[in-house]
């Protein structure tokens, strides 16, 4: 009996670091990349965010000439682009955040970049509003909630 007990204890507690690990090697890919100084945080903020911003102010208004099209196609292809980068040096930890970058954001920016050609500010919109479901799922998984 006391046999059985110790096993059950070291099996839990094989368990819990075994999941410790686990949680922490993801937090780890999260938060970093394995081999460049960017942190996720920062390329979030300074590329994802900045861009993402800056496209829907730039939709909202209705670019009205040719120079407000291209920022719209700036902003769309630099975001694009950081679809790969959040791919790239092990920062991906799950399907979730693969398919958000891979699927949602590579399709949204690149619809966007298709109706800035054309000057269809609805079409734009629509594509943007395929970026924006990108970023909630992956934030859904894993943004850390704010402290209250």
């Amino acid at each position: 009996m006391k046999r059985m007990k110790n096993s059950a204890m070291l099996g839990l507690a094989f368990a819990l670091a075994t999941g410790f690990l686990f949680t922490t090697a993801i937090q780890a890919k999260i938060t970093k990349g394995k081999s460049r100084p960017m942190t996720t945080k920062q390329l979030m903020n300074g590329v994802v965010k900045a861009h993402c911003t800056a496209l829907k102010k730039a939709l909202d208004a209705g670019p009205a000439d040719d120079k407000a099209w291209d920022a719209v196609a700036l902003h769309a292809a630099i975001l694009n682009e950081s679809s790969f980068t959040l791919m790239d040096d092990g920062r991906c930890p799950d399907g979730v955040w693969a398919g958000a970058a891979t699927k949602n954001l590579r399709a949204g920016t690149a619809a966007v970049l298709k109706a800035a050609e054309a000057k269809d500010v609805e079409a734009a919109k629509a594509g943007f509003k395929n970026v924006t479901q990108s970023c909630s799922a992956c934030h859904k998984a894993h943004k850390p909630k704010k402290k209250k």
